[in-house]
């Protein structure tokens, strides 16, 4: 999120603009009778949202949610950790690009501490909190955090991915000489950490794992940028307003919240989800270099 974008005088939607938590619920509910199992808070930041600790508990409740995890910066992480596992969340993601503190602040554009999102993770797993550490990398600027985050995750059994540099939006200024690819990263962390790839869990696992053959854990690598997965995507997004996705590469979303407060019925809002999925043509990141479209901001539409 550049600071110069999302600075101190951003306009943010009024409140009556958003989704309220019962309103989430219903997608939830509808979208479990579509098939859905796994239902991830992401962001923005998910934790700067006022009882976020109460939706957790709200959404762990619906029968059929079999996973439930949340996607955090971390900061706020842990004044929550113990309240997120009591709620009945399974399980966290932090994004972390660097443990230098100037390279994270240069990351990060806002001035957050990275002792502060440390500190966050040791809370989570204090409180029973598995977690994961997601790491994007852009050449010329954090790869060279790449092993520092790995020896940094073993000591502390912590699952790390790194993600390639994406050009999700439109004001982070992406260029294809920034990727790092899946494959440079496998091969740094192997010199020095020798792992072997790990059998695919379920259909659809967007980051291809590796298992370090001294037993030590694992880490993964999402590679959309040089290996694209979009005909195995099985992800439907929405955002705080009630927009829907099929893409985090997508420009526009349908109007969920529209359907919600019409008064629909349960079926007809199955209907509507079922409808735009089904018809969905969504293939950016194997269209890359070919199309020019406007995509929505990642912090619009979390990971």
């Amino acid at each position: 999120m550049p600071v110069e974008v999302f600075g101190p005088g951003y306009q943010f939607l009024p409140r009556e603009e958003i989704l309220t938590f019962g309103e989430m619920v219903q997608v939830v509910r509808a979208s479990i009778l579509l098939g859905v199992t796994k239902v991830r808070l992401t962001g923005g930041e998910p934790l700067l949202r006022r009882s976020a600790t109460d939706l957790v508990g709200m959404i762990s409740a619906i029968e059929g949610v079999e996973d439930l995890a949340l996607t955090t910066n971390g900061v706020l992480l842990g004044h929550h950790a113990e309240g997120l596992q009591l709620a009945g969340l399974d399980r966290v993601t932090v994004s972390l690009d660097a443990l230098d503190p100037e390279i994270f602040a240069r990351m990060n554009g806002v001035g957050a501490k990275v002792e502060r999102v440390l500190s966050g993770i040791e809370s989570a797993q204090t409180f029973g909190l598995p977690v994961k550490v997601n790491m994007v990398v852009q050449r010329g600027v954090n790869e060279q955090e790449i092993l520092p985050m790995v020896r940094w995750a073993r000591e502390r059994e912590i699952t790390l991915r790194f993600i390639e540099y994406m050009d999700v939006g439109e004001s982070n200024g992406w260029r294809m000489e920034e990727v790092v690819s899946a494959g440079e990263i496998v091969e740094m962390v192997m010199r020095e950490f020798p792992a072997e790839p790990a059998a695919e869990r379920y259909s659809g696992e967007v980051a291809k794992r590796w298992k370090f053959t001294d037993g030590a854990g694992e880490f993964g690598v999402i590679s959309s940028v040089t290996q694209p997965f979009c005909g195995d995507c099985s992800r439907l997004r929405v955002s705080a307003e009630g927009k829907s996705f099929t893409c985090l590469f997508a420009g526009e979303g349908r109007d969920v919240r529209a359907v919600l407060r019409s008064g629909a019925t349960e079926e007809e809002l199955v209907a509507f989800l079922g409808g735009q999925w089904s018809a969905r043509t969504d293939r950016y990141s194997e269209e890359r270099g070919k199309v020019a479209k406007t995509k929505a901001e990642m912090s619009y539409l979390g990971g």
